[in-house]
């Protein structure tokens, strides 16, 4: 096995610094180090699984699906101790929580711990918008990182194909005749496309005469906010994706009646559709750690957790999953807690929030351009949206460990101001390492959670009980989660609420669509503002992922592109190897 090069371990984590006198010859990409890296061969990874042959589909050399067959073969057997990683509010600054969570597993692995990494599979939307790719960063990445950030297993694509099959079913239905009595007027299914394309949010369908189909309004959302995303990530077997996709509401008849997936009869068709896609995909860290990745809602228009599927199958495979939500501990963190805990039937052993220096400083007032010059007074006053979800947290009784993710600009006066801060308050706060050295910079992260998990656990709680009335369950998450002084709701969304509750679907949980980048429906207001009110402006039923989404602000379920998308960096030698990747 060759040994992977630790030279030059500054690599484009920094890059956001803004030094242009930074050596580039140091300076080396997320993908470069996962080009450099040697990968095993999948079948090896699966061994160490004890998988059977029958277990493992075969995508190449390198990735593999797994048979839904192991969650039967399994099923009396204990599950993992399950480590949900979240960090507070995103910043331009940037937090690495996937980066922490591929670290945190390779970590586990160091120490002699059997521990498998379960994440959300990229989207090409961020991966060619802003963000770039999304499969950790540095030495802590999982590969093939260059496959994973594009088609991967095609998994994104049959989702995009399921969900605009039946758009194309549904205006069929209503082209032929119309038996349902389905009005144009109030169709909520859109079509989707997994790209940032915001050409496509309002658009006319159906237009040039008679046998070209109903002119009507409609639009397409990203693919990671299509329902069908949603359902296949919370259902738990193949007969229940189909009961999902059945229960999903795509329409009003004229007497102001849900439609539904079940009504047109294309349940089973959609399913066909994505009988390989429910299947979890395995492939690898750079330490060869197990990651299975599948599923990718995003969690600021979604609930932004990877399948419920992947989860178990790991938690049965492994000792310890280490696993994400996307964003901060108000959206991800929350939705997992209150939603996917719920469908999945599992409770988290601990959470670790990660946070960065440069982020806290950010939320305390100062500027990017700024980050490099040390500042305590800063962090002193940006620390309160960390004190914020640490909160919401322990609402939940669920042990919590800060991980300071470590930047080069970091100084000694800055990380020991942190850890005093939790330590004064009796918060776990540890140093993490994990970009430049990969496992052996989380070794004391995982020993301070293999601590943790084995201590008397107190009995896990709820933010809101289902039987709450969804105006209440809202005001809670608001309140609770947000730190809210009120909620508003539009004309719009308290007619809904009565609708839904006439429609029996009151009892479901809350998926909230807010901004990521504060506690607030407002992304300018950072830190931890006070006596904000969230606005509600419109309500969303998805009845077959099995909740209600209540829109804030002016969340878009389809981004738009920047005006110098990362695409532009994006190419290919003639080999075929990817450029420009992250």
């Amino acid at each position: 096995m060759k040994k992977m090069s630790k030279n030059g371990t500054i690599n484009n984590m920094y890059d956001s610094l803004g030094d242009e006198n930074m050596d580039s010859t140091v300076v080396k990409s997320d993908l470069d180090i996962a080009l450099e890296s040697e990968m095993k061969k999948i079948d090896e990874i699966a061994t160490t699984l004890q998988l059977e042959d029958d277990e493992i589909e075969y995508y190449g050399k390198y990735k593999a699906k797994l048979s839904l067959s192991i969650l039967d073969r399994l099923h009396t057997k204990p599950d993992g101790k399950l480590i949900l990683v979240t960090s507070i509010n995103p910043t331009p600054a940037g937090e690495g929580k996937s980066t922490v969570t591929v670290g945190l597993a390779q970590a586990f692995h160091q120490i002699g711990k059997k521990a498998i990494v379960a994440l959300r599979e990229p989207s090409l939307g961020p991966t060619m918008g802003v963000k770039g790719g999304a499969t950790g960063g540095g030495y802590s990445q999982v590969v093939p990182m260059d496959d994973i950030n594009l088609h991967f297993t095609g998994d994104i694509h049959a989702i995009t194909t399921a969900n605009n099959a039946l758009a194309a079913l549904l205006d069929n239905h209503i082209q032929q005749g119309n038996e349902l009595q389905i009005d144009p007027r109030k169709i909520t299914w859109k079509r989707v496309v997994d790209l940032n394309d915001r050409a496509l949010r309002k658009i006319v369908i159906g237009l040039g005469g008679p046998t070209q189909g109903v002119p009507r309004e409609d639009g397409f959302d990203i693919t990671v906010a299509s329902e069908i995303m949603a359902v296949l990530c919370l259902a738990s077997s193949l007969d229940d994706l189909k009961v999902r996709l059945k229960r999903i509401v795509v329409a009003y008849t004229i007497h102001n009646e849900p439609v539904t997936v079940g009504d047109l009869g294309v349940e089973g068709a959609l399913t066909l559709l994505l009988r390989d896609a429910i299947k979890p995909n395995l492939v690898q860290t750079l330490e060869h750690t197990p990651a299975i990745i599948h599923g990718g809602p995003f969690a600021n228009i979604a609930h932004g957790c990877n399948s419920v599927i992947a989860t178990k199958m790991a938690a049965k495979l492994g000792d310890y999953v280490i696993t994400e939500a996307g964003f901060g501990a108000d959206l991800g963190g929350e939705k997992f807690l209150n939603i996917k805990t719920r469908a999945a039937n599992l409770s988290p052993n601990a959470v670790v929030i990660v946070a960065t220096i440069r982020a806290l400083k950010m939320h305390g007032g100062v500027n990017k351009a700024e980050l490099k010059s040390e500042n305590v007074q800063a962090l002193t006053d940006g620390i309160c949206n960390l004190e914020k979800h640490i909160d919401t947290i322990n609402q939940f009784n669920v042990p919590v460990v800060v991980a300071i993710n470590k930047f080069l600009t970091d100084t000694e006066n800055e990380v020991n101001f942190i850890k005093e801060w939790c330590k004064e308050r009796g918060v776990e706060v540890v140093l993490t390492e994990v970009w430049e050295k990969g496992g052996l910079g989380g070794i004391e992260l995982a020993e301070t959670i293999s601590r943790l998990v084995e201590e008397p656990a107190k009995p896990f709680e709820y933010i809101y009980d289902l039987e709450d009335s969804i105006e209440d369950k809202i005001i809670k998450i608001a309140q609770k989660v947000y730190g809210a002084k009120d909620v508003q709701f539009s004309a719009k969304a308290i007619k809904q609420m009565n609708d839904f509750e006439n429609y029996g679907w009151s009892n479901l949980p809350i998926c909230m669509a807010k901004t990521q980048y504060s506690l607030s429906d407002q992304p300018k207001l950072l830190g931890r503002p006070e006596g904000f009110t969230i606005e509600i402006r419109e309500l969303k039923a998805s009845i077959g992922a099995g909740f209600i989404v209540a829109l804030t602000g002016n969340v878009l379920t389809m981004p738009g592109l920047p005006k110098e998308p990362v695409a532009l960096n994006m190419d290919v030698d003639s080999k075929g190897n990817a450029i420009g990747l992250f």
